[in-house]
């Protein structure tokens, strides 16, 4: 019992150091993503490039990982649950429902990213609130500041679940997508080509693994097929949660609301799919990484 209780413990490790890794790369992009979805007015003239040139020039390079702080705090839970809940739902799909194969890959994604999202949204919230900040014209202080803030200026803890509704069901197709095709592509190449593409596992030489740059672009691909399913709910996600400090939030109170507003303000390429191409090139390292990352720290904590 004591091996299985420090599994839990390792994969949570596991889960939170792929996240870290992961979004570290990646936060000077999530930064530039969020200013251009909700167009902030200081960026909103400017694409993708231009605005990762001006972000420094206005604000420091420091201003690239602004927010950050608050996204670490909240990735490591979110990338240990998330990978925990996965590794569970998938037994207990198997088990109670005796369902198998890609469909309960799909439903234990799905499953395990909703869970790591509610679990962690507050922290999202805070997050987003920092990002959105220009130097010179702070709200918030600091992620407790923007914590305090949110509470009593927005109606308490329901305050922090704004957006929640888009997030959940663009969170279904998205983690349920990035595990199944990630898994499906995993099983696809290790059969077809174990010479070329797999390799014995470090810690249990039974177990064939992809090599490392093949797990790479599998990870990459599974992100981006994700990414464009369920974009224009991420564009509405960062509006509701930035409510309150955009001039036009009135019009953003549900998911709907949002999607027509944003679709009839800006049509479908400058709104819903607004930084789109960003994610691409933000999303494909970021998955690429968890997911390496994933796979050696369970061979460096032998979870296999």
């Amino acid at each position: 019992a004591a091996r299985r209780d420090f599994y839990w413990l390792r994969s949570f490790i596991a889960g939170g150091v792929a996240g870290c890794c992961a979004k570290t790369t990646t936060a000077p992009l999530d930064r530039v993503k969020i200013l251009l979805q909700a167009h902030n007015h200081h960026y909103k003239h400017l694409g993708v490039f231009s605005t990762l040139c001006a972000v420094p020039k206005k604000e420091g390079y420091l201003g690239l990982y602004k927010g950050n702080g608050a996204m670490m705090i909240r990735i490591f839970p979110y990338g240990a649950i998330q990978f925990m809940a996965f590794d569970r739902y998938k037994k207990v799909i198997k088990k109670q429902l005796g369902i198998s194969g890609h469909v309960h890959r799909l439903m234990a994604g799905s499953m395990a990213g909703i869970t790591a999202v509610i679990c962690t949204y507050p922290l999202d919230m805070v997050r987003v609130r920092l990002a959105f900040q220009v130097k010179g014209e702070h709200k918030y202080m600091g992620i407790i500041h923007a914590f305090k803030m949110i509470y009593t200026k927005e109606g308490g803890f329901s305050g922090f679940y704004r957006g929640l509704m888009p997030t959940v069901v663009g969170m279904a197709p998205y983690a349920g997508f990035s595990f199944f095709t990630f898994g499906t592509l995993k099983s696809i190449g290790l059969a077809q080509a174990p010479n070329l593409l797999g390799r014995p596992s470090l810690d249990n030489p039974d177990v064939l693994v992809l090599k490392t740059h093949v797990n790479l672009l599998c990870g990459g691909i599974a992100g981006a097929i994700a990414q464009t399913i369920s974009y224009p709910l991420d564009v509405t996600r960062r509006r509701m949660q930035l409510g309150a400090v955009l001039p036009d939030s009135e019009k953003c109170l549900t998911m709907v609301q949002t999607l027509k507003y944003v679709y009839r303000q800006h049509g479908i390429r400058r709104g819903l799919y607004r930084g789109l191409s960003l994610n691409y090139i933000r999303c494909i390292p970021s998955q690429a990484v968890a997911f390496t990352t994933y796979e050696l720290m369970k061979q460096f904590l032998h979870l296999n």
